[in-house]
């Protein structure tokens, strides 16, 4: 028999197994397998797949694939349910989330256990952490839908969103989803993860429990084509899918040119970094929770370490002594640290991914596992930064160790991926960690801590890590349809530019062409050709035919211009400010050029003034379109900072060709961004015009370039360019399809509309929405009162 001093002296954890009769007696009473849940009520089971208990390998249930006609059936059931749910106030629907909030409490336990027979993760964590967090969303959102007029006054819900979760956190991912778009009084069809579709199925009877009108939520189960037929029906209106890259792009290419909304949360290779200065024991208490919580099968798991050399020997040491102690096994054992991974495809993908890396030279060292679906938890050294296991997400217990030199290296080697998800910050010197922090490329920073999440702070990734944010008032926005102007007739298709002699130039027999500005100079166009600018009495002047090599030495230039973002909101506004006055000084040459196409004067008076205005109202946001603190964790605030995109392309309305070019690149430019324009392809000598007031009013080189040419073919090579971070493209229909669709190869962020649809002299042709889209939040979580 142990006695209490043997124990004291050995430390040995005793046993603690959680019990999981109940979630079996309800398994048993769905041993004929489970349906669909549509309209409100289960269908009868049909084409049963079989579920597993990673763990032990067992079936545990049965699950109806979704065909077409299921999803059919959902969707209909969730149209017909949309106006009645968006007609109950907010306060109505507050109601009914505070209800499921209620009752996944109540329902907790059981909740907890069903997720970690289904998953394989540890009871802990299902019970502590993910279980909790379900319930935060609810309260969090319902609260959302109580103020949802007084926060979003012109907002309204996209109608219908389809959506599709992965089986790492299974009803969390749910939670996320589900809970903002009922609050915004959207409809809902959701698509659980194949291996994992039992929390789902259970969180709908909590629906049917509490009373959620019919068809408000349908949950639809099945693999990857049940998915497929979700995010690509035609009566969804908008798509949210976390999972891999691949999947993603996959899905940005199937909804492009649809019209619908799309977030995107995808994969992760976050850098943890470590500092000399770091608290290296909680440092190494924050890898456990980084890259071992969920065995690893976090989309932001810090699976990169990066060290100081300074103290890389320590760390390791540290590190390895605390890899030996954690308990792999039992799942529904309550001392367990690292559970079952979901299932044997994915546990061979981890040992490919890890033999590959081996091959290379890498070094493991690695925990205890028993046999089965299980992996051990392992630190890999000697990984170069090109490594397999350095660049590719693994989704296991696998983290990698490098080290660093300086602050710049870290930088350097943090931001050496095509992801941008996630990364964790450790330093005693807060000046230190804040400075990495603005620096490192991700949506979300933990400063000292690690995979810290709450309803209340936004979550989402930069680059190929997808676009868009769940949580906080950005990921409430995210389920509310932005205001689209419409057009009685769109814009129709260009006709083919004649790159040849042609009418006479009005004005005389000195004409002065118009080049291409790129990087702050003039430049010739790379084609040689130039075409000419119809005006009312002939031809009214000569542009240059901008082509793919001038895109791209526009391109570069902008990224080399990377320190406009840098600068402060003020800086950028008083160079903002130059421009308007200069354009104000110089307004007569502009009203004459806008006359030459053929405008009357009051017309060219009108949208020169409407553009002059118009920069000094985007100067004046430039220091004032501010982010927010959120109350989060306790001991934490999280910073919610606006950064720009980067490098956006835009491709400009023909309609308004001084006014449509100024409205798009002013709210880029104010918000920090560089741009490559592509000007009216009518009449770009509104825009080209600019050059000498840009040169004039210290915009530095690069941050404006100017090519102009044939729009849809420019507008192919900016969307296709890796370097281009956004693409906004006011055109054709099929124009933005193309936009959308080429966009998928590095998930740059779009913005399509019809280039005839916007008043570009009224209200429509300024506003916050233009920022929220030159902008991205990052989150940075920091210690606070501790």
């Amino acid at each position: 028999m142990t006695i209490i001093q043997d124990i004291l002296k050995t430390m040995d954890y005793g046993p603690a197994p959680e019990s999981p009769a109940i979630v079996d007696d309800w398994l048993a009473e769905h041993a004929d397998g489970f349906g669909h849940f549509i309209g409100g009520a289960f269908t009868g089971p049909s084409a049963l797949f079989e579920v597993t208990n990673p763990a032990t390998g067992k079936v545990i249930a049965k699950v109806s694939q979704g065909r077409a006609e299921d999803v059919d059936a959902a969707v209909k059931a969730a149209r017909s349910a949309q106006p009645g749910w968006a007609a109950l106030s907010g306060h109505e629907r507050a109601r009914y989330l505070y209800a499921i909030a209620r009752h996944v409490q109540q329902h907790s336990r059981f909740l907890a256990v069903l997720e970690t027979i289904d998953n394989g993760k540890p009871i802990r964590e299902s019970r502590d952490i993910d279980i909790p967090l379900v319930v935060r969303h609810f309260y969090h959102h319902a609260g959302w839908a109580e103020i949802l007029e007084d926060e979003f006054p012109d907002a309204r819900p996209h109608g219908v969103c389809g959506q599709v979760i992965p089986w790492n956190f299974p009803l969390l991912m749910l939670a996320w989803k589900v809970a903002p778009a009922l609050a915004a009084g959207n409809t809902v069809v959701l698509k659980p993860a194949e291996y994992t579709p039992l929390t789902a199925l259970a969180f709908a009877g909590i629906a049917h429990e509490i009373g959620l009108p019919k068809g408000v939520l349908n949950i639809v189960t099945g693999d990857g084509e049940t998915g497929a037929a979700v995010t690509g029906h035609k009566d969804v209106n908008k798509v949210a899918f976390t999972g891999s890259t691949q999947v993603g792009k996959i899905i940005r290419r199937q909804t492009a040119g649809s019209g619908k909304g799309l977030t995107l949360e995808l994969g992760g290779k976050s850098p943890f970094i470590v500092f000399a200065d770091a608290d290296l024991d909680a440092a190494v208490e924050g890898v456990v929770d980084s890259i071992w919580f969920n065995q690893g099968e976090v989309c932001c798991a810090g699976s990169r370490i990066l060290v100081a050399e300074a103290v890389a020997e320590r760390f390791e040491q540290l590190l390895r002594r605390r890899l030996a102690t954690l308990i792999a096994g039992d799942p529904l054992e309550k001392s367990t640290d690292v559970g079952a991974v979901v299932h044997p495809v994915q546990l061979e993908r981890i040992r490919s991914l890890v033999e590959q890396g081996v091959a290379e030279g890498a070094v493991l060292h690695q925990g205890e596992a028993p046999g089965g679906c299980f992996y051990p938890p392992t630190l890999v050294t000697n990984v170069q930064p090109a490594s397999i296991l350095a660049t590719e997400e693994i989704f296991g217990p696998v983290v990698t160790l490098t080290t660093f030199r300086t602050p710049e290296d870290a930088v350097s080697l943090a931001n050496n991926t095509r992801y941008g998800l996630a990364a964790s910050i450790w330093s005693e010197n807060i000046n230190l960690a804040i400075d990495i922090a603005a620096q490192v490329r991700a949506g979300v920073t933990w400063v000292n801590c690690a995979n810290l999440f709450d309803a209340g702070a936004g979550f989402g990734g930069y680059r190929e890590s997808g676009f868009g944010r769940e949580g906080g008032r950005e990921g409430m926005r995210a389920y509310l349809a932005e205001p689209r102007p419409k057009s009685r007739s769109s814009e129709s298709d260009l006709p083919a530019l004649k790159p040849y002699p042609s009418d006479p130039v009005a004005g005389g027999t000195i004409d002065r062409t118009a080049k291409l500005y790129i990087g702050g100079k003039q430049a010739r166009p790379d084609s040689g050709y130039v075409y000419p600018i119809a005006g009312a009495k002939g031809n009214s002047g000569l542009a240059s035919l901008g082509n793919r090599k001038d895109i791209r030495n526009a391109v570069e230039a902008a990224c080399k211009a990377a320190g406009w973002g840098a600068q402060t909101g003020h800086n950028r506004a008083q160079v903002l400010y130059y421009v308007a006055e200069n354009l104000a000084a110089r307004s007569a040459e502009f009203v004459d050029r806008l006359i030459s196409f053929g405008q009357t004067k009051k017309a060219a008076e009108s949208e020169v003034e409407t553009s002059i205005r118009r920069i000094f109202w985007y100067a004046a946001q430039a220091d004032k379109f501010d982010g927010a603190v959120h109350q989060t964790k306790s001991s934490h605030v999280t910073l919610a900072m606006y950064e720009p995109l980067g490098v956006i392309g835009i491709a400009c309305p023909i309609r308004m060709p001084l006014l449509g070019f100024v409205s798009l690149i002013l709210p880029a430019l104010a918000m920090g961004n560089r741009v490559v324009a592509v000007p009216s392809q009518t009449h770009p000598l509104a825009a080209t015009d600019l050059y000498q007031v840009l040169d004039t009013s210290d915009i530095p080189g690069g941050v404006v370039n100017i090519v102009t040419g044939e729009r849809e073919t420019l507008t192919k090579t900016l969307a296709n360019h890796d370097a281009v971070d956004a693409m906004w493209y006011f055109g054709t229909k099929d124009g933005g399809r193309k936009v959308e669709e080429a966009s998928a190869g590095n998930l740059k962020q779009t913005w399509v509309e019809d280039g005839a649809a916007r008043d570009w002299l009224g209200a429509d042709g300024q506003g916050r929405t233009f920022l929220h889209h030159a902008t991205q939040v990052k989150n940075i979580w920091i210690p606070y009162g501790e």
